[in-house]
Order: C-alpha cells, then sequence, then structure tokens
C-alpha cells in the first residue's frame, strides 16, 4: 500500500474528472447518525434486507413497483410475525401474485426475521446493534451478516447496509479500480487478506479527511467513472 495517494490527492482526480470541487461533493451520499439508526424500527431493516435480496439478480423496477404488495404480503415486516412463519405460510406465499414468487427468497424473510429478533435479544434492538458497530470494522460487520444473516453475502449484504443508512463502502467494479489503482489489492477483493487491506486503506483515508466509509465509497467511485 506504499504507493496509496491520499484523501486529496483522490479528491483532486475526482474533481478534475467531474468539473470541480462543488460538483464532486454534490455527487457524493452521506450515512445516517448513529441515532437515526438507532431509532429505525427493527422491521425497517428486515424490509430493506429483504429489498435488496429480491432486487439480487433481477429487475429493480419490478421489485419497487411490486413493493406495497411486499408490505401486505409479509405484515409490514413485523419481526415476530415474520420469524413464525410457517409451512402453511410458504405455500401461501409462493402463490401470492402480490410479490416475486421466489422460493428461496421468501424463506429468507423468516431466516431474517429469527436473525434481527437474535439481535434484539442480545443488544436491546437489531437498530442499537447497527448504530454501534465500528466503521473501521466494516468487513466484520459484512462478515456477520454473511455468516448469521440469509442470502446477505457479497453485494446484497453491502446495499443492504447502504440502503438502511448505516456506514459503508460498496466494493463496484469501479471502487475496485481505484483499489487497484493505489495498490490495495490487485483484484476483487475476496481472502481475508485482501479484506483486510481494503479496511485499512478506508481508514487511513477516514482519518486524513474526518470523511464517512459512505462518502469515501462514493469517492473512489467517481475518480474512476
Amino acid at each position: 500500500m506504499s504507493k496509496m495517494r491520499s484523501f486529496d490527492e483522490i479528491w483532486k482526480i475526482a474533481a478534475d474528472r467531474k468539473g470541480g470541487e462543488a460538483a464532486v461533493e454534490a455527487a457524493l451520499q452521506y450515512p445516517k447518525t448513529r441515532d437515526e439508526i438507532a431509532a429505525t424500527p427493527d422491521d425497517r431493516f428486515l424490509a430493506t434486507m429483504t429489498r435488496c435480496i429480491f432486487q439480487s439478480g433481477f429487475n429493480w423496477k419490478v421489485v419497487e413497483a411490486m413493493w406495497p404488495g411486499f408490505e401486505a404480503a409479509f405484515d409490514g415486516f413485523d419481526i415476530g410475525r415474520c420469524a413464525m412463519l410457517h409451512d402453511e405460510d410458504f405455500e401461501r406465499l409462493v402463490s401470492d401474485s402480490r410479490i416475486v414468487r421466489h422460493g428461496h427468497k421468501i424463506r429468507s424473510v423468516q431466516e431474517n426475521a429469527v436473525f434481527l429478533a437474535a439481535l434484539a435479544r442480545e443488544h436491546g434492538s437489531a437498530a442499537r446493534f447497527f448504530a454501534d458497530w465500528p466503521a473501521d470494522n466494516y468487513m466484520g460487520l459484512l462478515d456477520l451478516l454473511k455468516k448469521r444473516g440469509s442470502r446477505l453475502g457479497g453485494n446484497t449484504g453491502q446495499y443492504f447496509l447502504r440502503f438502511a443508512g448505516i456506514d459503508s463502502f460498496i466494493l463496484s467494479q469501479s471502487v475496485v479500480n481505484r483499489l487497484i489503482a493505489e495498490g490495495v489489492v490487485d483484484k476483487q477483493p475476496s481472502s481475508a487478506k485482501d479484506k483486510a487491506a481494503v479496511q485499512a486503506a478506508f481508514n487511513i483515508w477516514r482519518a486524513q479527511s474526518g470523511r464517512s466509509l459512505t462518502e469515501i465509497s462514493r469517492l473512489l467511485g467517481i475518480s474512476i467513472d
């Protein structure tokens, strides 16, 4: 990582590409505050997980258009009700035309409700857990989602955290290309070593800039796009 540019140097690259610092600032995204995350009802985390899972490998606009039907079919993603879904419920849901009828993804709603209920028992609420997770170990949070959640590995877990407003980076191709250009990795990070290197790089840029992971992630992307 010896040749890695500083945050300010990457900012200048992005500004040169986008037509100035104001254009870069306008293109950034920002996470919610810890207080805002902590105040989020746990059912909204289940809803966001579900939306990201159903959108994965599918037409996002179709899921978006059907979303009121998802909310109705899954009782507003009430954690207790969704955690208790049983075989008769699944038989009904796979025939429910209000939602995308994908059996394994439907099953993930129940499994992720159980996951969120466990977080709530352990931390007071799932929201409190997400609010308290340290940004300097974001990769650890992705690993936890993959291990304890259902269908939340890879990009799906990353998009869930972003859409939930949690401070996060998304390893899109443009972000990875910037990481490659900075000598952090030489390909899409998959090994523990590469993931640790990516986290370390983001931590350095956070320390240099005082910016969030979300802002830095977006900056890296637009410095390439």
